[in-house]
């Protein structure tokens, strides 16, 4: 679902109250685990986190105005998506993530290339997803964006 935010706090503001609840306790934890040097910011519509021009002037390599994108939280229309740049780029991170889910959660990873989707509210793995958020900082991402990904 798109919503038109001009903020983090109005993107949440937007969402229904089944949802606004589950994004906050998201974003809390994101905000708390997440290594020093990240920035929270409204992101592709979403709520995103970023390694901004500060740590990283070069930007994203699709549009160099844009900060070096890293995790995004969506309320989708089926599901919430946690989107992370870091499993999609690091195999050991992602066999990690994968081998650790099904001891988090109830049911079936649900996942695409960076994208973890989470159909059912009342089985969130928030304690992996405070895990995977200090697995990796501003300048190990930076590294690895650009022997991964960047062109």
């Amino acid at each position: 679902m798109k919503y038109e935010a001009s903020s983090p706090n109005d993107y949440i503001a937007q969402l229904p109250p089944e949802r606004k609840e589950v994004i906050e306790k998201l974003r809390g934890i994101i905000s708390k685990n997440l290594p020093i040097g990240f920035e929270e910011q409204l992101s592709y519509g979403m709520l995103g986190y970023v390694v901004p021009h500060s740590i990283y002037p070069a930007g994203y390599h699709v549009n160099s105005e844009l900060p070096l994108p890293f995790i995004n939280l969506a309320s989708q229309k089926n599901f919430i998506g946690l989107y992370h740049s870091g499993i999609y780029a690091d195999i050991t991170l992602m066999n990690w993530f994968k081998s650790e889910y099904p001891k988090h959660c109830k049911r079936k990873l649900d996942m695409g290339k960076s994208c973890v989707r989470f159909k059912s509210m009342d089985d969130i793995p928030f304690k992996l997803i405070a895990e995977l958020c200090t697995k990796m900082t501003p300048q190990q991402w930076i590294a690895l964006y650009e022997n991964n990904i960047k062109k």
